[in-house]
């Protein structure tokens, strides 16, 4: 089969994304996994454009895992920029699995997009079990065995663990990521995110992407770490989140809904066989 698609990154968040519009590419989990695969193209999502009467489009997020994701912050901000061009608008509406997501072009190459109310009832994360999200209490230790309990629930499309701890270098989140990810309390596996508060402006973090692995930057994640880290009192309502690879700005509005604004990279055309 021949594919035409797409290549973008959001701080290196990368996708590979396919235009169903007009001509239906039908792709097996197993197709979608090779897909990912860095020996053959390689990304952390693959994302499928489809046709909605109602917005600008429709979007599906696939991990590199082959499953599905019910929400990309970076992809989303990625698309609109995609669409925007196409049709010369400032303003794209693109529908998700978490609902119709707005995305503003703010700049050249920078895109805001408003991800909604993020949920933290127990129920709605979802967790196996009713726990003070806030705190679940998870233990996990450092380098030196120092152990450290936490882990605050935030559900922004998908679900995330985030832990604020002093110094996120000194965990070894290759290790702890997946242990938290698969842990038995996320009965649809978790993102996990070790934060640490510079200060009321900007947070550092590093990012286990569920059925991704480790990612250089992850949208969501910004999300629920900014929205984690104003219900403790840690930030403002606007703070930037540092990634290895550059910052999104996390903004929080008098509704509570999360908005995410940052760089998307260049359109890349590709075509290959599979």
């Amino acid at each position: 089969m021949d594919i035409k698609a797409f290549k973008m990154d959001g701080l290196g968040n990368d996708f590979v994304i396919i235009d169903n519009r007009k001509t239906i590419t039908n792709l097996t989990k197993e197709q979608i996994v090779k897909i990912c695969d860095r020996k053959f193209i390689g990304c952390d999502q693959l994302i499928l454009i489809k046709k909605n009467d109602t917005s600008d489009a429709s979007l599906e997020f696939y991990n590199s895992d082959g499953g599905m994701s019910g929400a990309c912050g970076n992809g989303t901000r990625c698309i609109a920029d995609l669409l925007a061009k196409e049709v010369n608008k400032k303003e794209i509406i693109l529908t998700t699995l978490s609902g119709n997501l707005k995305s503003n072009i703010i700049g050249e190459k920078i895109v805001s997009t408003e991800i909604g109310v993020a949920k933290t009832k127990w129920n709605e994360i979802p967790l196996s079990k009713e726990l003070n999200t806030n705190d679940l209490g998870i233990k996990i230790n450092d380098k030196n065995d120092n152990k450290f309990s936490g882990g605050t629930a935030v559900n922004v499309g998908n679900p995330h663990v985030v832990f604020f701890v002093n110094n996120n270098e000194n965990f070894e989140i290759e290790k702890i990521g997946p242990e938290i990810e698969n842990h038995s309390l996320f009965p649809e596996k978790c993102n996990v995110t070790l934060a640490t508060v510079v200060n009321k402006e900007l947070i550092k973090v590093r990012v286990w992407e569920r059925g991704a692995g480790l990612t250089k930057a992850c949208g969501t994640a910004a999300c629920a770490t900014a929205f984690a880290a104003k219900q403790n009192e840690l930030v403002y309502e606007k703070v930037d989140i540092e990634f290895s690879t550059g910052k999104l700005t996390i903004s929080i509005d008098e509704k509570n809904s999360i908005h995410m604004k940052g760089p998307v990279s260049d359109i890349e055309e590709i075509n290959f066989k599979i």
